[in-house]
């Protein structure tokens, strides 16, 4: 999708409304149009609402249709890369089209088994969670009934088709669809922020840890940009590393009672500020989620 600005899409034709806002649904123009229907739009929030009281508000044969139209995670389109070029993106930040053997296998059980359940595939927004938190995920929607689920769906194509809806159209009243992660070190022994500490994020997972982002601390004890931004953070755990010995070499034991100063937290609020600080001496640390 190209960008246009919310005064241009209320300026045009039904049918050329339907083709701009064509990649926010997945293969489903009829959502567009009916929303087009009820312009002028005042925010790019009130459009984006608008679109969802039209898929909510067909009729049950058309929502479930609209849903059978979605991929599965990570299933054999996904694979071969046959989707819309959103979901192929989606799906790939994420690595879900780069799977093991093993855990193809894995969402292949679950897909089916979501399938025969329910008659629709499994859907959530890939872009806010981590690998873990979607299988966590799939496991628990599929102890839901079908009315519970078919809500649940959509509820999730809404926070899909709002992240996509903010990258397609500009205007005012945009939703907030992206987090901020950041954090500083203060030296509680000289009182002051701690510059040149090593810092490293990493998600932990089943399968391991991957590091995110590596940084270094500046004069301010802060990292010169958030660890991550401009985009939701993720569903899941992380740890943050901060090499601390080298800071305190000299000023006490050698070598320091602390080298590496682990910070392992959750994050539940894809669209929050977590600010993760750490406080730290030569021999003891705390932290706690600021702002």
């Amino acid at each position: 999708m190209t960008t246009i600005d919310l005064a241009s899409l209320n300026a045009m034709t039904p049918e050329e409304f339907a083709t701009s806002l064509f990649g926010v649904f997945e293969n489903a123009p009829w959502i567009a149009e009916s929303a087009a229907r009820v312009r002028p739009f005042a925010t790019v929030a009130a459009l984006h609402a608008a679109l969802m009281e039209s898929a909510r508000g067909a009729p049950a044969e058309a929502r479930l249709a609209f849903l059978r139209g979605h991929p599965e995670l990570a299933g054999k389109i996904a694979r071969a890369g046959a989707m819309t070029a959103e979901s192929v993106a989606e799906q790939g930040s994420l690595g879900l089209n780069r799977l093991s053997d093993a855990e193809f296998e894995r969402f292949e059980g679950l897909n089916a088994a979501y399938r025969e359940k329910f008659g629709f595939p499994f859907i959530v927004c890939v872009r806010r969670h981590t690998r873990d938190s979607i299988l966590s995920r799939f496991a628990r929607r599929l102890e839901n009934d079908v009315a519970t689920e078919m809500d649940a769906a959509l509820e999730e194509i809404g926070l899909i088709s709002r992240l996509r809806l903010v990258a397609a159209v500009t205007g005012p009243g945009i939703p907030v669809t992206t987090g901020r992660l950041s954090t500083h070190v203060l030296d509680t022994v000289r009182g002051r922020p701690a510059a040149g500490i090593p810092v490293s994020l990493h998600e932990i997972g089943a399968s391991g840890s991957a590091e995110i982002v590596a940084t270094v601390t500046n004069r301010d004890g802060r990292t010169d940009a958030p660890l991550i931004v401009g985009e939701p953070l993720r569903i899941g755990t992380y740890e943050l590393r901060f090499r601390v010995g080298e800071h305190f070499r000299g000023s006490t034991a050698d070598p320091p009672f602390l080298d590496m100063v682990p910070l392992r937290f959750s994050v539940s609020e894809p669209e929050a500020h977590y600010h993760v600080p750490l406080l730290v001496s030569p021999w003891a640390y705390s932290t706690y989620r600021g702002s």
